[in-house]
């Protein structure tokens, strides 16, 4: 497949007409009927038409193939009987002459509480039983391919009586998917977002190997210098601090390849920053670069790889010695470039979480508007956030669905917002004597300022005012 391969896709709308062809059939719609909830984020056409009533929804018309005439309408879901959904198609502009090959359908399941499960997807009401998929509460497919991949690797390691393989939150996304599920369970089905992540800058497919790769290779096999079947034995043994875990799932030449890299990495980033210049000394051996005069000197090379315009082989042309060799091996100078590009991002975001973690005990006001805040929340987090009324900023953290990125931006709002009272309580107040001459203000805060007048000397009276 090549990219200039692909096919255009179109897009068109719903009318008044399929507005209309819904409502008056709803009574034969058992989905919506009933009090199941749907999934949030790819709800039936139904669901839209009456959460957002008289609006043209938006219907993607994408080709199912280089060589097919099958058109699928990504956004047209729906479980209405198949008569009434080519009614709904032909209503659309740009689909009157469409033929419908397969009418849309929806699909009730019941799932447990995730809570039941421990953090390896074993249950906790019936040992050796372990759960993975839409059955946890997931929606989507790759949610439930992830825990199928880690209830799969621990089933097999309880029956030879072994140690759980669990990915933490600062590992992998399927950490963070665990994680919320078992500890905080969901009232909706789960989806797995960047939001959710509290690390995510972190967690890129660029250094998954550097991650997972070490978690993923059998620590007996290793240890006891036996090689995986089809592969050669190692040449030598890691240490046992090293922190492998015994999930089984990974090559010997996998592993080697990790290991290779993660050192070479280690190395790079490390000549880089050893290697300073002033920034004139750096404008001169890369005039391509745009060198910001506010930073401070020196400089390292680590720094200047930040700029967009910087790679390794511009690098390597101004310090061929010791930079050249970075340079010659393709992948590792792709990875060094992600490494410096990310680095203040990944500074940033530990800041961010140690900001939280400072301000758990913040207490939220009791009569707070979450629907009208000048924060950036979503609609979902606004709801979540007005039907639980948390009492502090460590209760927001412990409300399902509630994003790390949510629980930032809602921290800094109430900061700023206490900032700005402390600010009002400090405004002039009048019946304290200062040095200088007479202020008169006129008070513009919420409270009222009155006005204190001194019997004893009526023509003295000043207003205090910040020094």
């Amino acid at each position: 497949f090549q990219p200039e391969d692909q096919l255009s896709c179109y897009l068109t709308r719903t009318t008044l007409k399929a507005q209309q062809i819904i409502h008056d059939n709803l009574h034969l719609n058992n989905h919506i009927r009933e009090t199941a909830r749907g999934p949030r984020y790819c709800p039936s056409l139904e669901s839209k038409v009456l959460r957002f009533p008289n609006r043209e929804h938006q219907v993607w018309l994408e080709p199912e193939g280089l060589e097919s005439n099958v058109i699928y309408p990504q956004g047209m879901s729906m479980t209405l009987p198949p008569e009434l959904q080519e009614q709904v198609i032909k209503s659309i502009p740009g689909l009157e002459k469409a033929k419908m090959l397969q009418p849309g359908y929806g699909v009730q399941y019941d799932f447990l509480d995730p809570r039941q499960l421990t953090a390896s997807l074993e249950s906790r009401l019936v040992q050796r039983l372990f759960f993975a998929g839409q059955v946890n509460g997931t929606t989507g497919y790759e949610e439930a391919a992830a825990q199928g991949v880690i209830a799969g690797i621990n089933a097999c390691l309880r029956v030879h009586g072994k140690p759980p393989f669990i990915v933490s939150r600062t590992e992998g996304y399927v950490g963070v998917l665990i994680d919320d599920l078992t500890t905080l369970g969901t009232s909706e089905p789960y989806r797995m977002f960047t939001s959710r992540v509290e690390f995510r800058m972190s967690l890129r497919p660029d250094n998954a190997d550097a991650r997972l790769t070490h978690r993923g290779i059998l620590l007996w096999w290793l240890l006891q210098g036996v090689a995986l079947p089809g592969c050669r034995p190692l040449s030598r043994r890691p240490s046992v601090s090293a922190g492998f875990e015994e999930a089984g799932c990974v090559s010997q030449q996998r592993y080697e390849q990790a290991v290779k890299m993660r050192a070479a990495l280690e190395d790079g980033i490390a000549t880089l920053k050893s290697l300073q210049f002033s920034i004139s000394k750096w404008s001169q051996l890369i005039p391509e670069v745009p060198i910001s005069s506010s930073r401070r000197s020196p400089v390292s090379a680590f720094d200047i790889l930040q700029y967009p315009e910087a790679n390794m082989e511009v690098l390597a042309r101004a310090v061929p010695e010791p930079l050249g060799k970075l340079a010659q091996w393709r992948e590792l100078a792709e990875r060094l470039k992600i490494e410096a590009a990310y680095e203040w991002c990944v500074v940033n975001q530990q800041q961010e979480i140690e900001e939280v973690r400072r301000d758990e005990a913040l207490r939220l006001p009791e009569d707070l508007d979450y629907f009208a805040i000048d924060a950036s929340l979503s609609a979902e987090v606004r709801e979540k956030l007005d039907s639980n009324r948390p009492q502090t900023i460590g209760a927001v953290s412990r409300i399902p669905g509630i994003t790390p990125a949510a629980i930032v931006n809602l921290l800094r709002f109430v900061k700023t917002n206490h900032q700005k009272t402390e600010k009002l309580k400090a405004l002039p107040q009048t019946g304290k004597y200062l040095p200088g001459k007479m202020y008169l203000e006129k008070a513009t805060s919420q409270r009222q300022v009155s006005a204190e007048f001194s019997e004893e000397e009526p023509e003295n009276t000043f207003v205090k005012t910040p020094l």
